[in-house]
């Protein structure tokens, strides 16, 4: 009972103090100031940084005041690009470790996909398994082709999808990832196929901004609704 007391007690003083705050907000200039302070809240906790909030604050009035900083600007600037080498330094690391551990896990998913009866594995290493067959034409390397698709990590994450965009896409078959461009040839409109492809027939080790990390190994269903004349 003394717990939920404690408990009820401490919601209760911040839903007081949320709206005494909010109660002050009441010229255009308050709800400004604390609009902004929002936007660089929310900004800086997209950074993925660890911050002394009392001297980000203390830094943040003295130059909006014009009163004399503890960094000079040229101290300053060198601390910003001492900063941002070392990020630099610590992104390359952290993709260097996912680089192996990706490609590691790939291997494993597709050693033992291979084993599956309904699945097929072509020379160059794509895996592919037949959803449905189609009827209609193959398209060739240079075709423009429209298609559904859905595009996940082999842990099942989605990154991408026509369905969820509620319309199919059309591109050449040549401009888009070799196991894209080798996999679709082997379908006939009217068909969908789930195709596993590797990293070295996808983005390699650059990967993509997103999920899409480096070495990554792609699972995409794809169905093949038409090969384009022109």
């Amino acid at each position: 009972m003394n717990s939920i007391r404690i408990i009820a007690g401490g919601m209760l003083a911040v839903t007081v103090s949320v709206s005494a705050i909010a109660s002050e907000l009441e010229s255009p200039e308050d709800r400004i100031s604390y609009t902004i302070g929002m936007d660089i809240g929310r900004s800086l906790a997209e950074q993925d940084m660890d911050l002394n909030l009392e001297l980000l604050i203390e830094a943040l009035k003295a130059t909006y005041r014009g009163d004399e900083t503890l960094l000079t600007d040229e101290e300053a600037l060198a601390e910003r690009d001492a900063f941002m080498q070392r990020r630099q330094q610590q992104m390359q690391a952290q993709q260097a470790e996912d680089a192996v551990s990706n490609l590691e896990e790939g291997q494993a998913f597709l050693a033992e996909n291979r084993e599956r009866d309904e699945v097929t594995e072509t020379a160059s290493g794509l895996q592919y398994r037949v959803i449905e067959e189609g009827s209609g034409r193959s398209p060739a390397e240079t075709d423009r082709v429209t298609v559904h698709y859905r595009g996940t990590l082999i842990d099942g994450t989605e990154f991408d999808s026509s369905y969820g965009r509620g319309e199919p896409a059309t591109f050449a078959l040549n401009q888009v990832i070799p196991g894209w461009t080798e996999g679709v040839q082997l379908m006939q409109e009217g068909a969908t196929y789930e195709f596993f492809i590797p990293a070295e027939l996808a983005y390699g080790e650059q990967g993509r901004p997103g999920p899409i990390g480096p070495n990554a190994t792609l699972v995409f269903e794809v169905e093949l609704i038409e090969v384009h004349d022109d």
